[in-house]
């Protein structure tokens, strides 16, 4: 085992203690949730950085990495539905989306096709964490700071608009690779 996939298995290993010290009523808790997603958020930064730059990107690493990044966003989204801090309708979009482009990616791959992350996807991952980091602290924000809760719920919007536009391009990059290699594929059968 390498450090960057020991770093993913960190981010793994914290997901509890996030969803544990969020749905707690303990506004000291919620700064200790905020603190724990931050530090697993970086995590995922971090391993890809230490990865490429060591050139320890492994096949266990490219299965664990994005497989500890949905894990840590659906377990918080799931535990700021249960304290009532984002609508339900919004984790189901949000989380289908990852599970449609993570089937999506296992099918490329069996197809051999490749379809590369793009910055639309980068920035989705940002804006989820930059989200949820703001949903969890305003938890502990009274109810007055009007101004704090409009900032978290404009950056959800923001976050789950590029959720969903990301997840459009993938698929539509994916169509288009594979289009191409069937072309390419049926091309050598010709006379």
């Amino acid at each position: 085992m390498n450090l960057p996939i020991g770093l993913t298995l960190v981010r793994i290993v914290l997901v509890p203690f996030v969803v544990m010290f969020l749905i707690s009523s303990s506004r000291v808790h919620v700064i200790i949730a905020a603190v724990i997603f931050v530090a697993a958020s970086l995590t995922d930064w971090l391993d890809g950085l230490i990865a490429r730059r060591r050139n320890q990107v492994t096949t266990l690493g490219k299965l664990l990495d994005p497989v500890a990044d949905k894990l840590l966003v659906a377990a918080a989204l799931v535990a700021l539905v249960q304290i009532e801090t984002v609508p339900a309708w919004m984790v189901f979009v949000i989380v289908g989306r990852e599970l449609a482009v993570t089937g999506l990616r296992a099918v490329s791959a069996s197809v051999g096709v490749i379809v590369p992350a793009s910055p639309l996807g980068k920035y989705k991952t940002v804006s989820q964490y930059v989200a949820i980091t703001l949903l969890i602290l305003e938890k502990g924000v009274p109810p007055e700071s009007v101004p704090f809760h409009w900032l978290s719920g404009a950056v959800l919007w923001i976050a789950l608009a590029l959720t969903v536009v990301s997840g459009i391009d993938y698929f539509v990059r994916f169509f288009r690779k594979a289009d191409y290699h069937a072309l390419v594929r049926d091309q050598d059968r010709w006379p």
